[in-house]
């Protein structure tokens, strides 16, 4: 979090797969809006990601999101993605992943604390 608000931390590699579903999903005049709104967005940090650390084996493809969490590092990984599970067990980097379920709790706690702040 940057000054109280959630940061999004995003690489050149995962917004590409962004538009590319996107794409697919709608069209390139969507996908292409969407995009600038990401790279546009103040809530969104762009990562230049300088290393490559393979942790997650089973769907290499998923790596682009470990390593630029760890290049931005953040807090956590948003996911429902078992193959981030692996990530639990490596102590180092250390990158943990929540449940959008985890998220939204953590979130209300996080509201609660600032709702309860003098």
């Amino acid at each position: 979090m940057l000054d109280g608000t959630i940061r999004l931390v995003i690489s050149n590699e995962i917004l590409s797969e962004y538009v590319e579903i996107l794409e697919r999903k709608a069209n390139i005049i969507i996908a292409n809006n969407i995009a600038e709104i990401l790279v546009k967005s103040r809530h969104v940090e762009k990562i230049e990601v300088s290393f490559r650390w393979n942790l997650i084996t089973a769907d290499p493809d998923d790596n682009k999101f470990v390593d630029c969490a760890v290049a931005g590092n953040v807090k956590y990984i948003v996911s429902k993605d078992k193959h981030f599970n692996i990530l639990k067990n490596i102590p180092f980097p250390k990158v943990d992943v929540l449940t959008i379920d985890e998220f939204m709790e953590e979130l209300e706690m996080l509201k609660s604390l600032e709702d309860n702040s003098p």
